[in-house]
């Protein structure tokens, strides 16, 4: 497995790559692996031939408020866990070797990412898509595979790809759990016990909704809603939202939604969570 620090190495191993006739997958990743990263290069080493995995904290997402500095970082332990589920490449720039410090181009979407995440957090996806965009230009990939965890994301890069047409793939992988239920993240590692135990009450009111609304259908989605957030609220978490919104266009279901996202993002104490479920309709 070989490690890139500089875009020129990383884009000269993509350009051979591509001459030698191999079919590239990336894992865009900010690091400190779980099992739902590990997920996405077993999924990317089916999908290709060379499989490529950044690993890059990319300060343009994250607002000045938000855990840039304290965000988990362990290179070596990435590293270790990328070579056994067989990456053939890692990427992991600093910063500087990312952005000009003159930098003046965005790539910015302007309808999906006002929703969700994109309230309270307005540059968010404006990070997300210009350094997705970069590492498209710099890894040269045929594939790239996402976490349904980040379903919103998934959904933005997405239309970016197809607004701007990028010769990728895009595959969302399945969001995985732990063993009680609470979706793999990062941050995760920031949790008391209490507070893990509160964060419970994300997947446990998200299937509340889910079995709510196949039972009654979309009808009962501001019941769902109300459901999930006085379940949440008991167990003392912060709500930024909870929705049910149309899986595609993120708008409020109509009468042709074929399929619904149950979305949640919710802070215990400083540590702020997402988690979603997927309901055909």
């Amino acid at each position: 497995m070989e490690i890139f620090r500089k875009v020129a190495d990383m884009q000269a191993f993509a350009k051979k790559t591509v001459r030698e006739g191999k079919k590239i997958a990336l894992v865009p990743t900010m690091g400190f692996l779980h099992e739902g990263h590990l997920s996405l290069i077993d999924r990317a080493c089916a999908e290709a031939d060379v499989v490529i995995v950044s690993i890059f904290v990319n300060p343009t997402q994250f607002g000045p408020t938000e855990d840039l500095d304290k965000y988990p970082r362990d290179f070596q332990r990435d590293k270790d866990l990328c070579e056994v589920h067989g990456a053939s490449a890692i990427f992991a720039p600093e910063p500087e070797e990312m952005y000009a410090s003159d930098r003046s181009i965005w790539v910015d979407e302007e309808k999906l990412s006002k929703k969700l995440c994109g309230k309270s957090r307005p540059i968010h996806f404006r990070g997300v898509c210009t350094v997705v965009s970069k590492l498209f230009n710099i890894c040269l990939p045929d594939v790239a595979i996402f976490g349904q965890k980040d379903a919103q994301q998934a959904l933005i890069i997405k239309r970016m790809v197809r607004d701007l047409n990028f010769p990728v793939e895009i595959i969302v992988s399945p969001l995985i759990r732990e063993a009680s239920g609470l979706a793999l993240s990062s941050r995760n590692k920031y949790l008391t016990d209490e507070q893990k135990n509160d964060a419970l009450s994300l997947s446990r009111s998200l299937n509340m909704a889910k079995e709510l609304i196949s039972q009654k259908g979309l009808c009962a989605c501001d019941e769902a809603v109300k459901m999930m957030r006085d379940e949440i609220t008991k167990c003392h978490g912060e709500i930024d939202y909870v929705e049910c919104l149309d899986s595609n266009t993120l708008e409020a279901p109509v009468e042709n939604t074929t399929e619904i996202l149950i979305a949640v993002a919710v802070k215990f104490g400083t540590t702020r969570l997402i988690d979603n479920v997927l309901l055909g309709v």
